[in-house]
């Protein structure tokens, strides 16, 4: 998968772009200036417009369609990792983008303190699959797609139309991210972060983790200390 450099900073999109499926290393906010695009990642579907602001995680792969306005982007690098990638409003954004001019670490801070819960989420079956695929007790493609009155190949496509990566890879990195983040966030030994997490084993979420960061659990681990 291609890793795209965080361009911080203001940015401009024409029309109807796809940017296919592409991950950043780092942490960062996406406030719309002006048009908007719909955005599909690890986290979920958002629906994106002037004013919105998109919060991202290190390593969250999406992919991005841009609607029928040129668009414009300031992307701010947060000083801590998200949770969650998340859609949110801001109170004043233009006082977010008066400071970035100045401190864009400054407008940063702020972005987080002046956070407003947005309904940005799309709501189509893609999207609850994707809910799903989160759960531990996932019931498998094949009755997921007989409980919502699909066939299980109409199911697989059009999952792949929506977030651009089959529902098996997707529930495959919904826990790489959240074994992730308790790797850098605790000091829960690997083994059980590897078990509580939904892999076979240790060395199953080692593979998996360097395929989404870059680097095994351990490298990740050394740098709390």
């Amino acid at each position: 998968m291609h890793i795209a450099a965080t361009r911080l900073g203001r940015e401009h999109w024409q029309r109807l772009i796809h940017f296919p499926r592409h991950r950043h290393t780092d942490s960062y906010a996406a406030l719309v200036l002006a048009g908007g695009y719909e955005e599909c990642g690890c986290f979920g579907r958002f629906q994106t417009g002037p004013g919105s602001v998109v919060l991202h995680t290190r390593f969250d792969a999406h992919l991005d369609r841009f609607g029928t306005a040129k668009s414009e982007i300031l992307n701010l690098p947060l000083p801590v990792d998200v949770p969650i990638a998340r859609i949110a409003k801001l109170a004043n954004p233009d006082a977010i983008v008066r400071l970035a001019e100045r401190d864009p670490a400054a407008a940063a801070v702020c972005v987080l303190a002046e956070l407003i819960p947005a309904a940005g989420s799309v709501c189509d079956w893609p999207d609850r699959l994707a809910e799903d695929l989160a759960l531990p007790e996932f019931p498998g493609l094949t009755r997921w797609a007989r409980d919502n009155a699909l066939a299980p190949e109409t199911v697989t496509r059009g999952f792949v139309r929506s977030f651009g990566v089959t529902p098996s890879r997707f529930r495959l990195e919904r826990r790489a991210h959240d074994a992730f983040a308790r790797i850098i966030q605790s000091r829960t030994p690997l083994a059980q972060i590897a078990v509580e997490s939904g892999f076979s084993d240790q060395p199953h979420m080692t593979r998996t983790i360097r395929s989404l960061t870059g680097a095994v659990p351990s490298y990740w681990r050394r740098q709390m200390i």
